[in-house]
């Protein structure tokens, strides 16, 4: 490639710099309760491991020890439509369905996978989205690869959403309107109000509801179940969206729905058909996992009491932060600024990563909090007094 072709993107990257948004990898040496880089030890705290899981050794020499080598495949090297259907997935998706109702489960090889394929097969020309403004970027990129018309209501406001709703229910145009909404949102750490927007749905005979609960699953629910499970709504969301990359301590997504839907999509949904199965190893962790989630009252109990004391000590100290979950927010605003504050805290022995644009909206850069079961009180004791410090040098 010439240097005159590398010229936009160098200069491109360039831009990034200066506004202090370029990303980089950095060499990651431990994933547990502390994580060490460049020789410096820190308390996790950007970390998606919620329940501590997959830094638990002894779970996984568990699941080995339980699981015969023969049964220890790592490749499914096919899709699931041609010879990649393993017991595996079967096994995996018969649980889901107990633990939900009875309802259908399908699996897919990653919440983005997911994000990307369901809506563009379900949603045609004849089909409205209406979006929450802060739902993730893999339902967005989902969106576009709709023939669906779109349109975003403001973050939460199911006020303008029920508006959206009358203006556009008697379209005779629009034969189903999908609203699309994540239960915890991922940077805010806030949540919608699940109950609220099942009433909302059950006033609009054409509305279908999509809830992502990537950032729920595990850690919401008596079981873990997520925020359904918490305010009773399994069975009125038509399509409940998960992951097991994050509390789950594993890999790929799940949807549960009516069998209809996952009739169709396994006949339509594009990434699903034509991508080669998670390996089946996978799938049996999975399984594993699920079974120990299902019972881990206690962890999750924790993990809101820690949740709940950070978010009302970073308020009162006078940051900007919406959450209501276990991650929590410290709204900064500018990203150099951010930057430099999340280095202080890694200094200070606290892996606390910036978030910058485009993940969030301009002018909203933030230090993401990322709290695990792992965390104790004396932790966030500590945290606090550094993030005293950073507000009173700000």
């Amino acid at each position: 490639m010439s240097t005159h072709l590398l010229d936009h993107f160098s200069t491109q990257l360039d831009q990034l710099k200066q506004q202090g948004n370029l990303r980089q990898f950095t060499a990651n040496l431990q994933q547990d309760r502390y994580i060490t880089i460049n020789q410096q030890r820190m308390l996790n705290l950007a970390s998606n491991d919620y329940l501590g899981l997959a830094a638990d050794v002894q779970l996984r020499e568990q699941f080995f020890d339980e699981t015969p080598n023969a049964q220890r495949w790592m490749s499914s090297s096919s899709s699931r439509l041609l010879t990649g259907n393993f017991p595996e997935y079967e096994q995996l998706e018969a649980s889901l369905s107990h633990a939900f109702h009875g309802r259908a489960a399908l699996l897919f090889n990653s919440g983005y996978h997911m994000n990307i394929g369901i809506l563009p097969a379900l949603a045609d020309s004849k089909t409205l989205i209406l979006a929450d403004k802060l739902v993730h970027a893999s339902m967005i990129d989902g969106i576009r690869l709709s023939t669906a018309k779109y349109v975003r209501y403001r973050h939460n406001d199911l006020i303008h959403l029920t508006q959206l709703l009358e203006k556009y229910h008697e379209d005779a145009a629009i034969e189903r309107i999908i609203v699309v909404t994540e239960s915890i949102f991922s940077m805010d750490g806030d949540e919608t109000d699940l109950a609220a927007l099942v009433r909302i749905k059950k006033q609009f005979a054409k509305v279908m509801l999509y809830v992502d609960e990537a950032h729920a699953i595990g850690v919401r629910g008596e079981r873990g179940l997520g925020c359904a499970e918490q305010y009773a709504v399994i069975d009125e969301i038509d399509l409940l969206v998960g992951t097991f990359g994050k509390a789950m301590a594993s890999i790929g997504g799940y949807l549960i729905c009516h069998s209809v839907i996952r009739d169709y999509l396994i006949n339509t949904m594009r990434p699903l058909i034509f991508s080669t199965a998670q390996p089946p190893i996978c799938m049996a962790w999975t399984g594993f996992i699920l079974k120990k989630v299902l019972s881990m009252h206690t962890e999750r109990q924790h993990l809101a009491q820690i949740s709940q004391q950070l978010q009302h000590r970073v308020q009162s100290l006078g940051f900007d932060c919406p959450s209501s979950s276990h991650i929590v927010p410290v709204i900064i605003g500018d990203s150099a600024q951010t930057v430099e504050q999340a280095k202080a805290l890694q200094q200070a022995g606290f892996y606390i990563m910036p978030v910058r644009p485009p993940t969030v909206p301009q002018h909203s850069s933030r230090l993401r909090i990322s709290l695990t079961s792992k965390v104790d009180f004396d932790d966030l004791k500590q945290l606090e007094n550094h993030l005293m410090r950073l507000k009173h040098a700000g």
